[in-house]
């Protein structure tokens, strides 16, 4: 339902689109019936008839019939916008409104109006087919000349002539596509970008511009900065340092404090140990001269165990 409205309202652009070109195809047409003094062949009409068909299937994707399409759409385009502008709603200085970048959201909306691959080949893609149906045309008009009679070779070359004249229609009609395509895509952008135009004029107020945001964005920083001044200042105050430097001085001191405690404890024992490896000395020294006295009266013993034996035997 909603196609056909849509082919209905934009049947206007499709018609002046493609007026110039139709109208030089009939007179073609007059030219091969005899109507106007024209000398055209079935067989050029029949190419030129296909360039034709062709650039009918492409006027739908010029710009200046997809500016009706876009307009057609205007009401659906407007609720995705205002749902858009929502969703990307900022809040300054008590003003609400919205960061959306409409330029990239018309761009993305309408992608699908009309095909940019065939827009990119269409004025090239004409002059190419009239080329091509040029040389088409000679191909099929081309005579033969088998013939040995002088007035046959005569006559063979003078329709040779005459569909090659004829054949150059193609080209001339394949160049005048692309000359019209071009000037209505021209006009069609030139539409577009007066409509989206129209389109962010209308949105103005709902949506920050360029200019508000970048004073926001400056703002928020001397903001930051001034935050960022006042937690330094509140990190290194002169009262703070004081209290910290007092709690490291009185850790220290305990530190100290601890510190002298174990080494005197340590001294204590070590004199300790000291008094008790002078008494064990001692008491060595002791038990060695009790040894050596020992010793020496074992000595005397034997000595005198000896002597008595070395007598006995004398005596025997």
């Amino acid at each position: 339902m909603t196609s056909k409205k849509d082919s209905k309202y934009c049947l206007a652009n499709f018609i002046v689109i493609s007026t110039i070109p139709i109208l030089f195809f009939l007179s073609l047409i007059a030219g091969y019936l005899g109507v106007i003094h024209l000398n055209v062949p079935i067989h050029s009409i029949s190419i030129i008839a296909f360039i034709l068909f062709v650039f009918l299937l492409f006027i739908s994707h010029n710009a200046n019939y997809s500016v009706c399409k876009m307009k057609l759409d205007y009401h659906k385009m407007e609720l995705q916008l205002n749902k858009k502008l929502k969703e990307n709603t900022l809040k300054i200085n008590n003003n609400s409104k919205s960061i959306l970048d409409i330029d990239k959201f018309l761009q993305k909306y309408y992608l699908n109006i009309r095909n940019d691959n065939f827009v990119s080949v269409a004025s090239s893609i004409f002059p190419m087919l009239g080329i091509l149906g040029t040389f088409t045309a000679i191909a099929i008009s081309m005579p033969n000349f088998s013939v040995t009679d002088t007035k046959a070779l005569d006559n063979e070359i003078s329709i040779l002539l005459s569909g090659i004249g004829s054949a150059f229609f193609a080209s001339i009609y394949g160049i005048l596509l692309s000359l019209i395509w071009t000037y209505f895509e021209k006009r069609g952008l030139s539409k577009i970008d007066k409509y989206f135009q129209e389109i962010k004029t209308n949105f103005e107020d709902k949506i920050y511009s360029d200019e508000e945001l970048l004073l926001y964005k400056y703002t928020q920083k001397d903001i930051n900065e001034d935050k960022f001044v006042t937690t330094l200042k509140e990190t290194f105050n002169l009262e703070f340092v004081k209290e910290l430097n007092q709690l490291h001085l009185d850790s220290l001191k305990d530190i100290m404090n601890e510190t002298n405690r174990n080494f005197n404890h340590t001294i204590q024992n070590v004199n300790i140990a000291s008094k008790n490896i002078q008494v064990s000395s001692k008491e060595l020294d002791n038990t060695i001269s009790k040894i050596e006295n020992l010793k020496d009266s074992f000595e005397l013993r034997k000595e005198f165990l000896n002597y008595y034996l070395q007598k006995s035997d004398m005596n025997v």
